[in-house]
């Protein structure tokens, strides 16, 4: 199979993705070699239920070695196999779920076993995707870069644009289409730029048993708190330059003190922070970009858009406008990377996630 599968390309990817949102699992296929996208195929969403919700979001900045984040593990992983063998496929790419990231200390925590996956539904796997980049100095995040690169040149893009991606997390890529190839030198930026969905979702939770803000509605009855954004900017993290990365819970002093707000008010400047953070990151660009394309879950929130659209000179549209599925966007590129890994292509630079060596992140587990 190894032999097979590694002498013809494109295959079949299906790639795998929970995000730091922690609703869910997302599938989805795509034809690739790996450099080229050439199509993209059925995908579909695993909610996750109350009880695994909570058992994950009680893993969240644990380590290996915990009996919980054993059983967690165990869990993403039967969950894994189960959807999976829904789909057919030539590769799997599978990313786990992120618990844990602290790359200044040169560690990051997914968990989820694709070697298990591998055997049960007898497919190459590959997984593991950020420890050598964290090992080798990098931030481990984002990874989607690449995959973004190839976007643009699938939808003809010719100019210098950027991928926005809203999940509990907000990252983005800037990408120059002018260069033919991700690894040259100034094709790419890459870096989180601040805690999006996940403070929103959290206060929505605690508060309404609700796992998101529909449509951004009580963030637009609420009062934004000038002088907690102002301190939410203060963070040290906004005066590093990219690239960087973020944890989900990186920002807890700032969600603390939003639970001294009323709910509405809460929402109203969670939301606006997302936007801020956003729109300083942009604007300490060099080569700022022409369009803003965004993905996740933070694109179906009506205030938060509208928001972005206020305060960026760029054009801010949703994907799906441009026939992309921003659900699905985060699952895509593991499977084009699983397949970059497969090659021995670079996953990881310098101006992606700060790592100073060529890296090709992920094991490749055989049935």
């Amino acid at each position: 199979m190894k032999e097979i599968i590694e002498k013809n390309f494109p295959v079949d990817a299906l790639g795998c993705m929970c995000g730091t949102s922690m609703d869910g699992l997302d599938l989805a296929l795509i034809q690739t070699d790996g450099e080229k996208i050439y199509s993209f195929g059925k995908s579909s969403f695993k909610a996750f239920s109350e009880s695994e919700k909570k058992m994950l979001r009680g893993c969240l900045g644990r380590w290996p070695g915990d009996k919980l984040v054993s059983k967690a593990s165990d869990l993403i992983t039967e969950i894994h196999i189960d959807e999976i063998k829904k789909f057919k496929a030539d590769l799997i790419g599978f990313h786990g779920q992120t618990i844990a990231h602290d790359p200044e200390n040169r560690r990051t925590h997914q968990i989820g076993s694709g070697d298990q996956v591998s055997s049960a539904v007898k497919l190459p796997t590959v997984w593991d995707f950020r420890t050598a980049d964290v090992k080798n100095g990098g931030q481990g995040a984002p990874l989607t870069p690449f995959f973004h690169f190839a976007c643009a040149k699938y939808l003809g893009i010719d100019e210098v644009v950027a991928f926005l991606n809203l999940g509990g997390v907000g990252n983005i890529t800037i990408v120059d289409t002018s260069f033919e190839s991700p690894e040259l030198d100034g094709a790419l930026l890459a870096f989180d730029t601040g805690p999006a969905n996940g403070p929103i979702d959290d206060l929505m939770f605690e508060n309404l048993k609700k796992h998101y803000d529909l449509d951004g509605n009580l963030a637009s009855l609420g009062t934004i708190s000038e002088s907690l954004i102002s301190e939410f900017l203060s963070d040290d993290y906004f005066s590093i330059e990219p690239p960087k990365s973020l944890d989900r819970n990186s920002f807890r002093h700032f969600q603390s003190l939003l639970r001294e707000l009323s709910l509405v008010d809460a929402v109203a400047t969670a939301t606006a922070a997302c936007v801020t953070s956003v729109a300083l990151g942009i604007n300490q660009l060099p080569n700022k970009p022409t369009k803003i394309l965004v993905s996740g879950g933070g694109r179906k929130n009506k205030t938060l858009m509208k928001g972005l659209k206020t305060n960026l000179e760029s054009e801010v549209s949703d994907i799906d406008d441009y026939g992309m599925d921003g659900d699905m966007l985060e699952a895509q590129a593991f499977g084009f990377l699983a397949v970059r890994v497969l090659r021995g292509l670079q996953t990881s630079s310098i101006r992606t996630t700060g790592v100073q060596n060529r890296v090709c992140g992920g094991i490749v587990s055989y049935p």
